[in-house]
């Protein structure tokens, strides 16, 4: 376990973490403000992108609420439920149950079939299974919910055609 620790804690690694914390944190409250909204964000090592109808404005408030909350403890809002971290388990989860459904069932259409429900089922234990591990694997693994030192140093406004974009550019 510490060799993940170490490689999660390794530079490069941990600004993608914490970058992702600070966009779950942002879009979490945004959410919140403006229920119904439809945002989307994707963190990398340089900062975080937000897409969606939002003033810059109000994205540079939010961003900075977020920052000073994470900082404060709220580790609650680096965890999104709509997190692609949370599909990525659930789906990993459901097709190894599905491939390990289909081990030994024999090489015809007829013999594949003859599996469906217990392919149907295992898919269904493993979704269920899912549902609480995405966000212990964000926690854990995805993202880092102490900012530490970060500061935003920019946000740069995309406006495309109805789709406005902001890149949100973080330094630790």
């Amino acid at each position: 376990m510490s060799k993940l620790s170490s490689i999660l804690e390794w530079g490069p690694i941990s600004r993608v973490r914490r970058n992702h914390a600070l966009e779950h944190a942002t879009l979490q409250l945004l959410n919140r403000k403006y229920p119904g909204a439809r945002l989307a964000g994707y963190s990398d090592m340089q900062g975080f992108w937000v897409v969606g109808t939002v003033s810059t404005d109000e994205l540079q408030f939010t961003v900075e609420e977020a920052l000073q909350r994470l900082r404060s403890g709220e580790a609650s809002l680096a965890i999104h439920p709509n997190c692609g971290t949370n599909f990525a388990v659930s789906g990993a989860l459901a097709g190894t149950a599905a491939w390990a459904a289909m081990l030994g069932s024999g090489k015809t259409a007829r013999d594949k079939l003859d599996r469906l429900p217990l392919v149907v089922m295992l898919v269904t234990v493993a979704m269920i299974i899912s549902q609480p591990l995405g966000p212990k694997f964000q926690a854990k693994v995805t993202t880092q919910a102490n900012p530490g030192e970060m500061r935003v140093v920019e946000i740069i406004r995309y406006p495309r055609n109805e789709m406005i974009t902001h890149r949100v550019v973080t330094q630790r």
